[in-house]
């Protein structure tokens, strides 16, 4: 099956600095993908790259098996995007600003009352848009995204700005439109809402691929056993660290998590017990993905 975006070597650099240094990646049909990093990380440069509204330096993109480049027409024919903060005009009303998009797109405008449906705002259909809420703009966008009738939709930080009511709505309207069978790359901040819609993730940082795979998968190289024991850890700690399938270990004040296999959390404890070593907690600890973006980055999360 062909490959909704193939990124290949996909370059950018600005003047002595790479944004984006070989990137290879490939976003297959029907999923919900995420795109994450660091501020700076790359993430807007490659959707720029992806949308054709930035050159690559070397290396190509491809959407649904055309260049962006070389067949900009072709590759984009199908493609919807919310890449920053809505732009409409504030006098008109929602339909008419979706009327001016699809007249300077030359798409029907027969897509205008549908598309409103799809993000339901049709009873606001001929209210101004000054008058919206911030998810209500949102929202809007995310129609305009439609007009094309995309099998492809970039969202870049589509819940910005909202509130934790208009961040469901957004989410909502995600998962609907990925139900409908299209493809979605979604980047953003927002890890926990990364970690419910997307089943497969990039993690980007200074412009390098340092991490990808299905989000289930990194959830589970990551999953740790939590140990507190009762008086001193040094003689724990000595016998843990000196274990072969123990990758490593972190203390704090008598409470220690062990990089090992959960399935191990038995043995852990009979070897602990065996030494006169005594456990007041043992168990398994799942990390989220913020866990491991903090891990893989070694960033902290922009709230």
């Amino acid at each position: 099956m062909q490959a909704v975006i193939r990124a290949e070597e996909l370059t950018k650099q600005f003047g002595r600095r790479i944004a984006i240094d070989r990137l290879t990646l490939a976003v297959e049909p029907g999923e919900v993908f995420g795109l994450l990093g660091p501020n700076g990380a790359g993430k807007t440069t490659t959707i720029g790259m992806l949308l054709g509204l930035i050159r690559p330096t070397s290396g190509r993109a491809l959407i649904l098996g055309h260049d962006v480049q070389q067949e900009p027409e072709l590759a984009l024919a199908r493609v919807g995007a919310m890449i920053e903060a809505p732009a409409f005009y504030p006098y008109l009303s929602a339909s008419d600003n979706l009327r001016v998009l699809a007249r300077v797109g030359g798409l029907p405008e027969a897509r205008i009352d549908p598309v409103l449906a799809v993000v339901e705002l049709s009873s606001r259909a001929r209210d101004t848009f000054k008058t919206f809420s911030q998810g209500m703009r949102q929202r809007l966008a995310l129609a305009a995204a439609l007009l094309p009738d995309p099998q492809l939709i970039l969202l870049d930080e589509p819940t910005n700005g909202l509130d934790p009511a208009g961040q469901h709505e957004i989410r909502d309207l995600i998962r609907s439109l990925a139900a409908a069978g299209r493809t979605i790359v979604l980047s953003g901040h927002q890890l926990h809402e990364i970690e419910q819609l997307c089943g497969r993730v990039a993690i980007l940082k200074q412009g390098r691929l340092i991490a990808q795979g299905q989000v289930a998968e990194l959830l589970q190289q990551g999953q740790r056993v939590l140990v507190r024991i009762q008086g001193e850890a040094d003689q724990a700690i000595s016998i843990l660290r000196g274990l072969p399938w123990v990758a490593g270990l972190e203390q704090h004040d008598g409470l220690m998590l062990i990089d090992a296999p959960p399935e191990r959390t038995a043995e852990i404890t009979a070897i602990l017990a065996g030494a006169g070593v005594a456990i007041s907690e043992i168990r398994s600890k799942s990390e989220t993905l913020e866990d491991v973006f903090l891990r893989i980055t070694g960033e902290k999360v922009t709230r």
